[in-house]
């Protein structure tokens, strides 16, 4: 049975949710870059307006919970629309969470930057790039409807999982070395932690874009 044609304005109102949730995604994306932006380059500026901009995504978070919830009471969706609604208000969470940590970012770099410079702070560099360019490649995903390239984040995951403990084990080892700067070397390491944490939040979202093309649940799979 083919699912009954829809007015406009309600494909009008699920587009604007879409819009929303792209947004949100844009504005998470440019706190995080900013974060790391402010920390490789020492300018506590960018750290500042990495936790100021964070308030742009809560309340676009809200306004989507919202406007999900009065789709969801109003029209009743069913099938791809239902899904569409549902996971919208799920991708707001995971992009709300990415937000959070380039927040803690912020945070934890305006600390080390009130020290002398770090050279061990450049050993970030890679990871901070895998875990940008998996939420950029899930953002697109969604974007774009594509199907094919959600599927493939969860297995670009596990390059950033590695690259983590890696470098966590390394700032272990410098932190033995140089006990002076023990608390510049445990904020870094929570950087770093915040960065897989971000990688995970893109898995979800890649995941809900799997589930919106294709009514399948990914979650969870390959787990031994």
């Amino acid at each position: 049975m083919n699912q009954p044609t829809r007015p406009a304005p309600f494909q009008a109102e699920l587009n604007q949710l879409r819009g929303a949730v792209l947004t949100m995604a844009s504005t998470a994306q440019q706190n995080l870059e900013r974060a790391l932006k402010g920390l490789l380059t020492r300018v506590v500026s960018e750290c500042d307006a990495a936790i100021a901009n964070d308030e742009l995504v809560d309340q676009l978070e809200k306004r989507i919970d919202h406007e999900g919830m009065r789709i969801l009471s109003l029209h009743r969706p069913v099938g791809i629309e239902l899904r569409q609604a549902v996971s919208s208000m799920k991708m707001a969470t995971n992009i709300e969470r990415i937000s959070d940590e380039a927040g803690n970012i912020a945070r934890r770099a305006r600390k080390v930057l009130r020290n002398p410079e770090l050279a061990e702070i450049r050993l970030i560099e890679p990871v901070y790039h895998l875990a940008l360019n998996l939420l950029h490649e899930s953002i697109h995903a969604f974007a774009e409807h594509d199907l094919e390239a959600a599927h493939s984040i969860k297995g670009k995951d596990k390059v950033l999982n590695d690259a983590h403990n890696t470098l966590v084990k390394q700032l272990r080892n410098f932190m033995e070395q140089d006990l002076s700067r023990l608390k510049d070397y445990l904020d870094l390491m929570f950087i770093v932690r915040s960065l897989e944490r971000v990688g995970d939040h893109a898995v979800n979202i890649a995941e809900d874009t799997v589930f919106i093309e294709s009514a399948e649940d990914i979650r969870h799979l390959g787990k031994a």
